[in-house]
């Protein structure tokens, strides 16, 4: 790489949330930051607030993966594998298939894609770096949440298999697991539900968009020798994925 040129990092889920976030903060960091989502219209005014290049991706599909991927730089130095989220939360009993698959497709097979993709172009930068978005629910399992915290179990099974697969080559390898972030998460995981969502952070301060995009920011950002394998970030109301203190609401 030419001391003139940026670094070329890849955000995937970037219409909105963490994804949007994560672009701005790669922006300011420094990076040339090309941005993947369904909403080809989110990523075409967040491109307008920043250097983004907005392109088409759906990772539920490997045709959408590999078009998407033709069109990057030949050398890629980050991949954010953000794209995923939960759908339902009905517990095992009276479980959506189509929803679970869906969750599979876009939170597992979709980072696995996207690495597979990605692989040539992240080791032909000699500084390449592999960030998957995943969960306290990677960790912890709750009522209702089994389709969801069975996709990113096993996200983070991928990450760590990967880390084994890769050693030697010149990728570093992340799992970032959030707790509760006030995004669209929740207004997607219950259709659209308004009420619902905001019930979700009612009485307690979960953590912002921003703060998952700066742990991302910081973790590229190390020395190249140094790999954060993991990084847990709950909000300080959160100690389990369903045990949060909530302040009783002011009359």
């Amino acid at each position: 790489m030419k001391n003139n040129e940026l670094k070329v990092a890849v955000v995937t889920g970037a219409s909105s949330g963490i994804g949007a976030e994560t672009v701005r903060a790669l922006v300011k960091a420094g990076f040339q930051v090309y941005g993947g989502a369904r909403r080809y219209d989110r990523l075409e005014r967040l491109s307008r607030e920043t250097r983004m290049t907005p392109l088409e991706l759906d990772v539920r599909s490997t045709e959408s993966v590999n078009v998407f991927v033709s069109r990057l730089p030949d050398a890629v130095h980050v991949l954010v594998n953000n794209a995923g989220g939960a759908l339902g939360l009905d517990p095992v009993l009276e479980m959506d298939e189509m929803g679970w698959l869906d969750m599979y497709q876009s939170n597992v097979l979709g980072t696995a894609r996207m690495a597979r993709a990605l692989f040539p172009r992240l080791c032909k930068s000699g500084l390449g770096h592999l960030v998957n978005i995943g969960s306290v629910a990677a960790f912890e399992t709750y009522t209702g949440g089994a389709g969801y915290t069975a996709a990113k179990h096993a996200v983070r099974a991928i990450t760590e298999t990967l880390r084994l697969e890769w050693l030697g080559h010149p990728v570093r390898i992340t799992e970032i697991d959030p707790g509760l972030v006030n995004t669209e998460f929740s207004l997607v995981r219950f259709n659209g539900d308004r009420e619902k969502a905001k019930r979700v952070y009612e009485g307690m301060t979960p953590l912002s968009a921003e703060d998952v995009a700066e742990a991302v920011s910081w973790v590229v950002t190390r020395p190249a020798h140094v790999n954060v394998d993991s990084l847990l970030l709950r909000p300080l109301d959160q100690a389990r994925v369903d045990r949060i203190f909530r302040r009783p609401s002011v009359p």
